[in-house]
């Protein structure tokens, strides 16, 4: 079993462009970039419960916005650049793909911060619930991919 079959460097490359990304937006605004505040103040927009509504989302949302709208550009930037031309596809139909990212977003409020925020920023701060945090999603995320994962694929 090869730990990664596809090469190390991209995600070591990836791993510090994102931590010079939060590092520089943190540096020079003070604003912590993690994406689950992103979740609940775009559902501002259109859900007037009072959660939704808080100040603190109201008034973040244009920048959270502009946030994940340059994590998606940056993506596409970089396959552009970078990638060998093959579009990426999943087999998981759409309709699941959007109810596992409600769920991921929903959960990631509930934790009070996503892996982005915990796993870059929390940890970077040394915040203990942080470190709970992540220890908590990649123990989830390790036995949901293996009891998931065809058997051929392993």
């Amino acid at each position: 079993m090869t730990l990664f079959p596809q090469g190390w460097t991209h995600y070591l490359v990836g791993g510090l462009t994102i931590g010079v990304g939060v590092s520089v937006l943190f540096a020079l605004t003070g604003l912590i970039g993690g994406m689950s505040s992103v979740y609940s103040s775009t559902w501002s927009y259109v859900i007037r419960h009072p959660y939704f509504q808080q100040p603190p989302l109201v008034k973040s949302r244009a920048w959270r916005l502009t946030y994940a709208t340059g994590l998606i550009v940056g993506a596409l930037v970089w396959w552009l650049m970078f990638g060998d031309g093959t579009r990426v596809a999943v087999s998981i139909p759409p309709w699941q793909l959007a109810l596992g990212g409600v769920f991921v977003g929903y959960g990631a409020r509930m934790s009070r911060g996503c892996t982005s925020g915990h796993g870059i920023c929390g940890l970077a701060s040394l915040n203990w619930p942080s470190l709970v945090a992540v220890l908590t999603f990649m123990t989830t995320a390790f036995i949901t991919a293996n009891l998931l994962a065809p058997a051929g694929g392993r």
